[in-house]
């Protein structure tokens, strides 16, 4: 009996080539699962990794992110290479050559782009080191999109040190502006060098390097601004960094800056802040070479501050007796008073020291050793008294009297008062004619008359004030 033949067993089903489809995820452009036909795997798996790699690119832009990534792609080509020991081939197989054709580019290409961030990282790495912002800036000037996807830690440490020297770059902007005396672009300069220090690490250099820029601009042109720079300096509290460096500069700047300051404000009659400058000097270096310089020019300005204090004392109105009269100032620049003439400088009813020579007196404080106040004249003391005949033979008898003047007599180098007295000038008296007016009844000459006093005569009644003797 014959048996119908048996149809032969179907041969095992045909798998994928597996390395074929690992090295296709490989490309992160999950080849792989297309070659498998699994398109919907493909495009989730594709979105995590487009999201993954933004994220690399713009967020997370560190080692340990990197690694997640990694991690990624390492679990798509494992994947890749378990489904296709599961899937039964299609009729299109799996293709070694083509999944390389499609994965060593981007290996090459994420490759050599590593490769070229590294070389970027090593300058910007010795421009830190040598604290140079431009040599930093050169480099990275070459970093591309590129550049951040294949080596993300890399580049974000480049843009930090970019960062860092745009911010320093304002800094110096600043610290520049401090040099014309801006001392608001000064702090603000120093604040910004000191938030590199706190915010970026690793940079040390490149901050110092921007002190170090600002510290040789000094001095600056203007010592008024020189001094204010280094006012500020010495008040800023050690920070125990780079920044503290500016203490040599203030030591080796200030003492010069502030002499040199106190003789500009001088010749501006700025002499309170001149002397204030002179006396900085003496208090922070007494020991500098200019020290002594600087008390000259601080006895100079207090001089000067007197003598004007001096002058407006003396101001008055007419028929008004200046201040100083009540409130005598001392001018230490002044004459100390002693033997032989001592110049003085009259104030209020100055009728007869106009008289003097002109070498007694002067007009101007800055020449004079003496101020005498004059009170009004007044009649002093009978000198003569003589008869005289008038209306018809009636006779009535004139008294001459001396002229008597209230005069305060201050040395000015003291201010203090060395005469409070009178002066009595005498003169020519009993002319033979008196001269007198009648309005309708003769009642004669007046009774009491100032006798009239030569040159000689007010010499002789001033000379013992001015004289010392």
């Amino acid at each position: 009996m014959e048996h119908p033949p048996q149809a032969a067993p179907d041969a095992p089903p045909r798998r994928h080539d597996r390395s074929a489809v690992a090295i296709a995820n490989a490309s992160l452009f999950n080849v792989g699962y297309l070659m498998l036909g699994r398109r919907r795997l493909a495009a989730a798996t594709g979105l995590v990794t487009l999201v993954l790699v933004a994220l690399l690119a713009t967020v997370f832009r560190s080692a340990w992110f990197e690694a997640v990534v990694l991690l990624w792609w390492a679990a798509l080509i494992g994947h890749g290479w378990i489904l296709a020991g599961r899937a039964p081939a299609s009729s299109r197989g799996g293709r070694r050559v083509p999944a390389l054709c499609v994965t060593l580019p981007v290996l090459a290409a994420v490759g050599l782009l590593r490769f070229d961030a590294a070389g970027i990282e090593d300058t910007v790495a010795q421009a830190r080191r040598d604290g140079d912002c431009a040599e930093a800036r050169d480099a990275l000037d070459a970093v591309w999109f590129g550049h951040r996807l294949a080596a993300a830690p890399a580049t974000a440490r480049g843009d930090r040190t970019a960062d860092a020297c745009r911010r320093l770059a304002a800094a110096a902007d600043g610290l520049a502006a401090g040099l014309t005396g801006d001392i608001a672009g000064l702090r603000d300069g120093h604040a910004a060098l000191a938030a590199v220090l706190a915010d970026a690490p690793g940079h040390e250099r490149m901050v110092g390097a921007t002190l170090e820029r600002f510290l040789a601009g000094l001095p600056a042109a203007d010592a008024c601004a020189t001094a204010g720079i280094t006012d500020w300096l010495r008040s800023r509290k050690a920070s125990g960094d780079v920044l503290d460096r500016s203490e040599g500069a203030v030591a080796r700047t200030a003492p010069t800056a502030l002499v040199r300051c106190g003789d500009r404000l001088m010749s501006g009659r700025s002499w309170q802040t001149a002397r204030s400058r002179y006396e900085q000097l003496l208090a922070l270096y007494p020991g500098d070479a200019l020290a002594a310089e600087a008390r000259a020019g601080a006895r100079k300005a207090t001089r000067a501050i007197e003598l004007a204090a001096v002058r407006e004392l003396l101001k008055a109105d007419d028929g008004e007796e200046p201040r100083y009269c009540a409130a005598p100032a001392k001018y230490t620049g002044a004459d100390a008073r002693g033997g032989g003439v001592n110049r003085a400088l009259f104030v209020g009813d100055d009728e007869h020291a106009s008289a003097l020579p002109k070498k007694w007196r002067t007009t101007d404080p800055a020449d004079a050793v003496l101020v005498v106040c004059l009170g009004e004249q007044r009649f002093g003391p009978v000198q003569q008294s003589c008869p005289y005949t008038y209306g018809g033979g009636k006779i009535v008898t004139v008294r001459f009297h001396k002229i008597e003047i209230p005069v305060k007599v201050y040395e000015l180098r003291t201010g203090e008062a060395v005469a409070d007295t009178e002066v009595r000038i005498g003169g020519g008296s009993c002319p033979a004619v008196i001269p007198y007016t009648t309005f309708g009844t003769d009642t004669g000459p007046p009774t009491k008359e100032y006798v009239d006093p030569s040159r000689g005569d007010v010499r002789a009644a001033f000379e013992a004030l001015v004289t010392g003797d």
